[in-house]
């Protein structure tokens, strides 16, 4: 009732998503129980361990805001005509540098850079659709890396190599494809690419230090932590508040955008009483592992938070993992609100939020899902790991 809520009524999304976490709380602690037990107990306990996934959602959600504002202000996307093709090549291109910024950057990070550059490059007349295919290509750039994507990330602490998941990349690779080509085109339709930058255009470098440091510490902050000292990833938000610290230390040289942060803010509240709620859904299995069970799943991202889809996963084993981690990396996409990345880019572009509007320009990204999944099955077959 909560996602129908927020599907139908986008506009009080957050006030639903609050009520609906409330009232499953409400019911696991008077009527059932909670995942870890009955009570205050079950309730405290599930939360402390709840509570690194949620601090480092706010604290990405709310910091990249910030330096998606930076990064705009520097100039850098004012000069993006100078390079892109002035057509719908220029558009798609866009897409592709979002696809590539995933596999090392966090895929909100991604999309909300992409965002940025589209903002700047179409002078802020970006279709839904358009908004969508930024989203679907950071999803799916990071489906195929382990620090693209918390899915992945998961995998990787739980044992599964790297190259276990890179075979994600041969469906991501055709989605991007189908999905892409379509957008570029009829958001070159819809506004035009800036076919030369303005000439009085000037670029703000410190600007664009203050953006280079924040995104080199995350990345590296985020490997060391995956490859050194794995077990310490799950018991404290590193990723999150690298960002936060590295954007404090930096205010007295560039201040940053306050005003992006009540938007940001808002929109993190609202994911998170989603992540939360769903957190706390008695799903204790799935149905067999098989690549039927992988591509359904993708679908039950689009409105189910795949994070705990993906822990159930593991805890189950056998699945193919690269197979999975596009699944509910990329299937997220379908809806404004199935990942992180959607949420977080709907700060930019408030119109995102219509479910409607989302389903009927970006209907090609579910189009796109089946047929990398089809394509990866086809040509490497069900590979199951441990």
């Amino acid at each position: 009732m909560t996602l129908l809520g927020v599907a139908i009524f986008h506009r009080k999304a957050l006030p639903i998503a609050a009520c609906g976490l409330v009232a499953v709380i409400v019911y696991e602690w008077f009527c059932t129980q909670f995942p870890a037990g009955v009570g205050w107990t079950g309730f405290v306990t599930h939360f402390s361990h709840e509570w690194v996934l949620l601090t480092n959602l706010l604290l990405l959600l709310t910091g990249f805001a910030l330096v998606s504002r930076h990064f705009e202000e520097s100039g850098i996307p004012a000069t993006l005509p100078h390079y892109l093709p002035d057509d719908w090549t220029g558009a798609f291109a866009l897409l592709v540098i979002v696809f590539v910024m995933s596999a090392f950057l966090d895929n909100i990070a991604a999309a909300l850079i992409g965002g940025a550059m589209a903002h700047t490059l179409f002078r802020a007349r970006v279709r839904v659709g358009y908004i969508a295919a930024i989203v679907a290509a950071s999803n799916a750039g990071g489906s195929g890396s382990v620090i693209g994507d918390t899915t992945t990330t998961m995998m990787w602490i739980s044992g599964v190599a790297p190259i276990e998941v890179a075979h994600a990349y041969v469906a991501a690779t055709v989605a991007l494809l189908v999905f892409g080509v379509s957008a570029a085109r009829r958001q070159q339709r819809f506004a035009t690419i800036i076919k030369d930058p303005a000439s009085s255009v000037r670029i703000d470098w410190v600007r664009v230090m203050v953006v280079a440091w924040v995104l080199t510490c995350a990345v590296a902050v985020n490997v060391f932590v995956n490859l050194k000292v794995p077990e310490l990833a799950g018991g404290f938000p590193f990723i999150g508040a690298t960002v936060a610290i590295t954007l404090l230390m930096t205010i007295g040289i560039r201040q940053p955008d306050w005003r992006a942060l009540p938007g940001a803010f808002k929109g993190s509240l609202f994911l998170l009483c989603l992540v939360a709620s769903a957190s706390l859904m008695p799903v204790e299995s799935l149905p067999q592992a098989s690549w039927h069970t992988a591509l359904a799943l993708g679908f039950v991202s689009a409105g189910f938070d795949n994070i705990p889809l993906t822990a159930l996963a593991l805890k189950q084993g056998g699945y193919d993992w690269g197979m999975l981690a596009y699944a509910v990396g990329f299937g997220g996409s379908m809806l404004w609100f199935g990942s992180s990345a959607g949420v977080a880019i709907c700060g930019i572009y408030p119109a995102a939020r219509s479910t409607a509007k989302w389903l009927g320009e970006g209907w090609l990204i579910a189009v796109a899902y089946v047929a990398g999944f089809a394509l990866l099955l086809a040509t490497r077959g069900w590979q199951p790991g441990f």
